[in-house]
């Protein structure tokens, strides 16, 4: 006989991989709806590259005139995107329950709130133009990066559109459709930036232009790809068919812009919060700007990968909320969660081993002019990757939580949750570190760390919160017409 101690471990290593098993049995399933959201992120994120190596061939005043006017872009586009998924659990869940006229109402009000929230985002970009010289940016930048951003304020209209139409397939869990369209955009918006920045065959050499009326032609053919993919899908037809103004009611409308307003907020948050630590980095001196440059664009990069968890769970959970299971609805959050964790320690542990190395790829070493400057800049990124392991699981584990959060419809507490997170915790404690402390750059990051970790746990103890009362209780109910 075997003694009961051994007895005690078998029976207690048997029920723990029972219970890891009903969690990783879903893995297959959330990393088959989480690729293609994932590579069409790194599509977006190509895109902004490819403009930076274009455009950096025609000097230094336009890299920093793309850059400036980018920056701008870039918190317009949060506000976008993060209003545009609300549309996405409301569709999930009518999709589980099976109700074809609130997927097509929720389609057709958030298409509308896309088209006006586009046009709005674009005419603030351009008449935020002034703030430019707030910024004490050398005169000739200003100047060129003016035009730009009137090219690239425009494309924020159809791109907003693209997000409405992403967002409702999303909900549908056709989450391939957007990877093919970011795909076809990418190939047109490298033609015409080489065509239109060099002046190449029959166009005109229009420089840092080019690249704006690149980024243009490319969105738009976006969301053209996008229309005319969806409505050609036999399944798709009926949502696309008799639209009418008439439809357009007050309730819908209401309870979008109340789950989207939220989200877009959240999303601001975090990007206000890291262009604040881009700011912090560049007041301690040049080599902590491009340290922190180099580990943002690394962790920017893996960050996509709990990005594309973060849509998934959105998705799953709403579709468990359409059903009312909500123990199964439990156990797909946990299994999201889970991946996530592990895919970033997977990161994690990468940057650990490769974080004395990993800087080179972004310096030229045999530049003996900036020698001395490159080494410095090597140390401190070197440093900073190290936080930014850390930092991967923290922030993964934030962003699938808060989509999870969404996929309840549960918005506005977590909207305080990552205000207080990132500005009253996570901020000062970079502001200080890195102005008062001789941590400097690393203080910024640890900062950072601290606002996201923090957003973490009180974003999980809110879904925790949630979902046990809808075990016990049941979900309450909220009667809106569509």
């Amino acid at each position: 006989m075997l003694p009961l101690a051994i007895i005690k471990i078998i029976t207690k290593n048997n029920t723990t991989n029972l219970i890891l098993s009903k969690y990783t049995k879903e893995f297959t399933t959330n990393l088959q709806l989480a690729y293609p959201v994932i590579l069409g992120m790194l599509g977006h994120t190509l895109i902004g590259i490819v403009d930076n190596i274009m455009v950096g061939k025609l000097g230094a005043t336009e890299l920093a005139a793309v850059s400036l006017g980018n920056s701008m872009i870039f918190i317009a586009m949060s506000i976008g995107i993060g209003f545009s998924t609300a549309i996405t659990p409301i569709v999930a869940e009518a999709e589980a329950e099976k109700d074809e006229h609130k997927i097509r109402s929720t389609f057709h009000h958030g298409l509308l709130l896309c088209i006006i929230l586009g046009v709005f985002l674009f005419g603030l970009v351009v008449l935020a133009k002034p703030i430019m010289e707030l910024l004490h940016q050398p005169e000739e930048v200003i100047n060129l990066a003016k035009p730009y951003l009137d090219w690239v304020a425009f494309s924020l209209v159809p791109l907003i559109i693209y997000q409405g139409y992403k967002q409702f397939a999303d909900g549908l869990s056709m989450t391939k459709y957007s990877m093919y369209a970011i795909i076809m955009a990418n190939i047109v918006h490298v033609a015409f930036n080489y065509w239109l920045i060099y002046g190449i065959w029959i166009f005109p050499k229009m420089g840092i232009l080019g690249a704006g009326l690149g980024t243009v032609i490319s969105r738009i053919a976006m969301v053209v790809f996008m229309h005319f993919i969806l409505i050609n899908h036999k399944k798709l037809r009926p949502y696309f068919k008799n639209f009418s103004f008439s439809e357009i009611k007050k309730p819908v409308i209401k309870k979008i812009v109340n789950l989207g307003f939220p989200s877009a907020m959240q999303m601001l948050f975090e990007v206000v919060l890291f262009t604040a630590a881009i700011w912090l980095c560049g007041n301690i001196g040049k080599t902590s700007q491009a340290a922190n440059q180099i580990a943002l664009s690394l962790a920017s990069m893996t960050f996509m990968f709990a990005m594309g968890l973060s849509v998934v769970s959105m998705i799953r959970i709403s579709q468990q909320k359409g059903l009312h299971n909500y123990k199964q609805l439990i156990v797909v959050a946990r299994s999201i969660f889970l991946l996530a964790i592990l895919i970033e320690i997977i990161f994690a542990i990468m940057f650990v081993a490769l974080h004395a190395t990993l800087p080179y790829l972004f310096l030229n070493m045999e530049n003996t002019h900036q020698l001395l400057d490159n080494k410095e800049v090597i140390e401190i990124a070197s440093k900073l990757l190290l936080v930014a392991a850390v930092f991967q699981i923290s922030d993964g584990l934030q962003v699938v939580v808060l989509g999870a959060l969404r996929g309840l419809q549960d918005v506005k507490i977590p909207m305080y949750i990552t205000f207080v997170a990132y500005w009253v915790i996570g901020f000062p404690i970079s502001y200080y570190l890195g102005e008062h402390t001789s941590l400097k750059a690393e203080g910024v990051w640890i900062g950072l760390l601290a606002g996201l970790t923090a957003a973490a746990l009180f974003l999980y103890i809110r879904f925790h919160y949630l979902t046990k009362k809808m075990v016990k209780d049941g979900e309450p109910k909220e009667i809106i017409e569509y």
